[in-house]
């Protein structure tokens, strides 16, 4: 079982001088992985005044405060970027960091803040499209490859994005989705992880069996319909918020039920969740001991 540390990419945490100082913070107690929030504005009523930071930017400065923790966005709306743009974005980070880049991706959300607001598509099915469209141009360019391409939301003539990711023939794809609706962990199944999320509520672990019934699914299609390469390791990441002294109580029992990282993550209604104090306290404390 890994461990990571999840902050929000506003409040305080749109500082990326905060975000560098909980990465390092992180890193020094012996956590495994910093993965940040990908939104411009998230819930608009709840997050209204509080100022927000690029993730990459973000996720910049951190790679140049560390040197082993794995950096990440959870998760990226593909659909609201261009695919040739995010695989820059994502190789110049794989670059700087030396091939610590995770990518997680997702459908994104809440969809009539984060896409409506800006007169985007907001059809859940066609972001849907565009999300697996632009996941295997991500995985074309990342390798290096000349695309063309000829798709039903994207065109590419003749194109190379380099240079290539550190990490081949790609960095990890890490595909979210809320369990128990199905067609995302059918995604996931074709990558290198799943970010599952459960009716819980963001900061409240889930249940071991939980965890039992999201990775069974996705081991079956994985099987079925995943990619060449299925000795390619797979990842099943939860979270939750807990207390130093309860973590391994909380986590043991998730990693028993298949979980491959433990998330730590604040309560969406708790202003502590994008406080860096907050946060710094209990990523000093260290991650659970299993």
């Amino acid at each position: 079982m890994r461990c990571s540390v999840n902050v929000p990419n506003f409040g305080d945490f749109a500082d990326a001088r905060a975000v560098a100082t909980v990465a390092r913070a992180a890193e020094e107690a012996g956590w495994d992985g910093l993965f940040v929030w990908d939104h411009v504005v998230h819930r608009k009523e709840m997050r209204r005044g509080q100022p927000f930071g690029d993730p990459w930017m973000l996720l910049t400065a951190a790679a140049l405060a560390t040197s082993t923790i794995r950096l990440g966005t959870l998760v990226t709306p593909v659909a609201r970027r261009r695919p040739e743009q995010l695989a820059r974005q994502v190789a110049t980070l794989d670059a700087v960091s030396g091939g610590r880049v995770v990518f997680g991706a997702g459908l994104g959300g809440p969809v009539e803040d984060e896409f409506g607001s800006f007169g985007d598509e907001t059809d859940p099915v066609v972001l849907a499209q565009k999300l697996d469209e632009g996941l295997g141009l991500l995985a074309r360019y990342w390798a290096g490859e000349r695309v063309d391409h000829d798709g039903p939301h994207y065109r590419v003539r003749d194109v190379e994005i380099l240079p290539a990711t550190v990490q081949q023939p790609r960095p990890p794809i890490w595909v979210g989705g809320f369990w128990p609706a199905r067609r995302p962990f059918r995604r996931a199944a074709r990558w290198d992880g799943v970010v599952p999320l459960f009716a819980s509520g963001h900061g409240r672990p889930p249940t071991p069996d939980e965890v039992r019934d999201v990775t069974a699914y996705v081991a079956e299609h994985r099987t079925a319909e995943g990619p060449a390469d299925v000795a390619r390791p797979f990842d099943v990441v939860v979270g939750g918020l807990t207390t130093p002294e309860a973590a391994a109580d909380v986590v043991g029992p998730l990693a028993a039920a298949g979980a491959t990282w433990w998330d730590e993550r604040g309560l969406y209604e708790s202003p502590d969740l994008y406080s860096l104090p907050a946060v710094l306290r209990r990523v000093e404390a260290g991650p659970p001991q299993l």
